[in-house]
């Protein structure tokens, strides 16, 4: 895998819309040297807000019994999945990734339900295959 590749899971990319007077005052803290651009602005105000509500995050997590963090499934997996005639219910916060080598029968066959909080890579056939089923 390249190294384009693996920066995949890091991050996503995302787009917001600021008014002049706000972008103007991020400008002027880029500037004065207090961030190095505003995307260091942005991701510092995100995680200071992440931060400041962490415990109403935790309790979420816990009542919805979501996992955290990357969360990947193999052929393999889903292949052991159906072999033992299950299904999955896919609850992740964070990034959930579907193998590029599971089939869209095989994504049907095991997965009944995904919901992510944060980003979901799978082949675009298998995300098709599963949009009934995505929440």
């Amino acid at each position: 895998m390249d190294e384009k590749a693996d920066r995949r899971g890091d991050s996503e990319k995302i787009t917001i819309n600021l008014g002049y007077v706000d972008l103007g005052h991020i400008d002027l803290l880029v500037r004065e040297g207090f961030y190095s651009n505003r995307s260091d602005f942005i991701r510092t105000a995100i995680r200071t807000q992440l931060d400041r509500q962490s415990d109403a995050v935790k309790q979420s997590v816990a009542r919805r019994h979501l996992e955290l963090g990357l969360r990947h499934f193999t052929r393999a997996d889903l292949e052991g999945v159906r072999a033992a005639g299950e299904t999955l219910h896919i609850q992740v916060l964070g990034l959930a990734v579907i193998a590029s080598d599971v089939s869209p029968e095989l994504a049907r066959a095991t997965i009944a339900s995904i919901q992510v909080l944060g980003a979901l890579q799978a082949s675009p056939t298998v995300k098709a295959a599963l949009s009934d089923r995505i929440i």
